[in-house]
């Protein structure tokens, strides 16, 4: 969501902030701004509504030097898009500067009080109310020290603050020092030799330092350009590791590909074959996932599995659970994350939650992870991002290997996830009743799958004609069953997403229950139908669509020739094992919401209202 860049050291600092700025615009924002102390030692603030590109442009005209600086993409959440709402915002003496991830809940009751010791306000925001805050807990302390004062206010003001944040400090009285601290909204150190930065995402500053410093929760950091103090809210000095980024500058880039979500899209035969990739255990016929921390006895004495996520993590999370129940005949449960925080659900002591999420900064998944620990669980994390939230505070699972992933809309993140989770239930199908033969299969089928994502992806300019064929629709309806019911909801998930028209996934035998209604000449209906145990069922309910004058695209296996004379449109995918097959079939669905989005104009990798990393409740 928004987005946060702080830099102190020896260069221009705006030019820095604007970088690191552009690099996180695919979270998803709707104004920036950036705050830096000039030579004279007075705070400039520069913000403008709209893209970052608007804000270049005021600094172009009216520059902001100086060597130490924040700045900010707001996503709105109180208050509209306004060049006055957007952050970073100033106290009531204007020498204060602020900006902030996150919810404070109490903001009103804070306000108020404010008001009442004759506090004005000039932006409707939270972040605000915040920023006088801790600026009247400065001004009044009596300390001589201009940096234990701030961090005095700091800590002081966040004690009285209910809610979530990531916040970026500065003063004009103390030019080289700045201030950070977390609850509940991500923010990252940069460390450089003669200069550090402050963000939000790694991202942002990996052109900068391959050097950083995750911090967690109630944690305060103290920032100079040659110095990094790391402290509890409470005063304590915390320990902290320096990790190594694990992508590089280049592989964030765009490269020759027109928009990131295309860029990843061709990427998942690389993504795909890292999540596999040393965890194929052919003496075995099964896989191994060290990162599980559970020794084969305890494995063996799981007798149900939770999957927590959200949005595609949940779609894969649905994938996951047929196949564990298919391959290890465990029961297992799909919980949206933000349900599962607030539900009391019945969790026996041989109960495994896994919480699934890209970022690893997912607020609703982050908290599910909290609340399974808090009731005695183990508590495992899938997550692409090394250094995540929920990567640290898991206890244990298995990363993604999929390189940044961008663009809004998920795409390699998904295929990576579900890979995973085949990994996972062929180790918990081999240590219960699955063959030698079924575990060396399985593995032979899981190596073919980067070539045959490579040949769906071949395809792109088929199905772009397709696209372009039913760009008018006002809306899509997305069907299949079993396996392949999730990935109907995902390729909903992905048109609705980045083409802003109606698109609906349902389970193929709904059809009859309701959403025939919604059939008419002018809504094409995608099946994904592969030749598998259900196909005969989804070829019944694609005449029942096409009796009704509906228009038919259907994704089925290569070779199936008898839907060209049924469906209107037909797109092949290679022929695989049935519990792998949404890893294939979601694929061609990606390329088609790409090609429709893009043909109507729309912005694929960022999509209006739309944040890459949800980290607000």
């Amino acid at each position: 969501m928004c987005g946060i860049v702080g830099y102190l050291g020896k260069k221009q600092a705006s030019q820095v902030l604007l970088h690191g700025l552009e690099r996180l615009e695919y979270r998803g924002y709707d104004s920036s701004g950036v705050a830096v102390v000039d030579e004279a030692g007075d705070i400039q603030v520069r913000k403008k509504e709209g893209r970052v590109a608007a804000l270049r442009q005021e600094i172009q005209e009216n520059p902001a030097q100086g060597q130490i600086g924040i700045s900010h993409t707001r996503w709105a959440t109180h208050g509209e898009p306004s060049d006055t709402n957007a952050h970073p915002h100033l106290d009531r003496s204007g020498k204060l500067a602020l900006v902030h991830n996150g919810v404070i809940e109490n903001y009103l009751q804070l306000r108020d009080r404010l008001a009442q010791d004759g506090h004005e306000f000039r932006s409707e925001t939270d972040t605000e109310v915040l920023a006088h805050l801790i600026g009247t807990f400065y001004d009044g302390s009596d300390e001589a020290d201009g940096q234990l004062r701030l961090v005095g206010a700091v800590r002081e003001a966040l004690a009285q603050v209910v809610g979530t944040y990531g916040i970026g400090v500065i003063h004009e009285d103390i030019p080289d020092f700045m201030v950070g601290a977390r609850l509940g909204s991500p923010l990252v150190v940069g460390v450089g030799k003669t200069e550090k930065f402050l963000a939000s995402d790694v991202g942002a500053i990996v052109s900068h330092t391959q050097e950083a410093i995750y911090l967690s929760d109630r944690e305060i950091v103290l920032l100079k350009p040659d110095e990094i103090s790391i402290e509890t809210l409470e005063g304590d000095l915390a320990d902290y590791e320096v990790s190594t980024v694990d992508f590089t500058p280049e592989q964030a880039e765009k490269g020759n590909f027109p928009h990131y979500m295309l860029k990843e899209i061709h990427e998942q035969p690389v993504s795909i074959e890292n999540a596999f990739r040393g965890r194929l255990a052919d003496s075995q016929a099964s896989a191994v996932l060290g990162g599980l921390n559970l020794t084969p006895r305890e494995l063996r004495d799981v007798d149900r599995i939770v999957l927590c996520g959200c949005g595609t993590a949940l779609h894969a999370a649905m994938v996951g659970e047929y196949m564990i129940e298919s391959l290890a005949r465990i029961p297992v449960e799909v919980e949206v994350a933000s349900e599962f925080r607030y539900r009391n659900p019945p969790l026996d002591k041989n109960t495994v939650v896994f919480v699934i999420s890209q970022s690893g900064e997912t607020i609703d998944t982050l908290a599910a992870l909290r609340e399974g620990q808090r009731k005695g669980h183990r508590v495992l994390g899938l997550v692409n991002s090394v250094g995540s939230t929920i990567a640290r505070e898991s206890d244990g699972g298995s990363y993604l290997h999929s390189g940044p992933e961008i663009g809004v809309a998920a795409t390699k993140s998904f295929t990576s996830q579900v890979t995973v989770l085949a990994l996972l239930a062929l180790l918990l199908g081999r240590m219960r009743h699955l063959s030698v033969d079924y575990g060396q299969k399985m593995l032979a089928e899981i190596r073919e799958l980067p070539k045959k994502v490579e040949q769906i992806i071949n395809q792109s300019e088929a199905i772009r004609r397709i696209a372009v064929k039913y760009n008018e629709a006002p809306a899509m309806l997305f069907l299949g069953r079993q396996f392949n019911y999730a990935t109907a909801l995902e390729g909903a998930l992905k048109m609705k997403e980045i083409s802003y028209i109606f698109a609906s996934g349902h389970a193929s035998a709904e059809l009859k229950h309701g959403v025939i209604a919604l059939v008419s000449e002018e809504v094409p209906s995608v099946f994904i139908m592969p030749k598998d145990s259900v196909y005969e069922k989804n070829v019944s309910t694609l005449e029942e669509v096409k009796a009704r004058k509906g228009p038919t695209i259907a994704i089925t296996t290569e070779g199936n020739s008898e839907l060209e004379r049924i469906a209107d449109e037909v797109i092949y995918i290679p022929e695989c094992h049935e519990t792998l097959n949404p890893i294939l079939s979601v694929v061609p669905l990606q390329l088609l919401s790409y090609h429709f989005a893009v043909e109507r104009g729309c912005d694929v990798d960022k999509p209006r209202n739309l944040a890459k990393s949800v980290t607000v409740e």
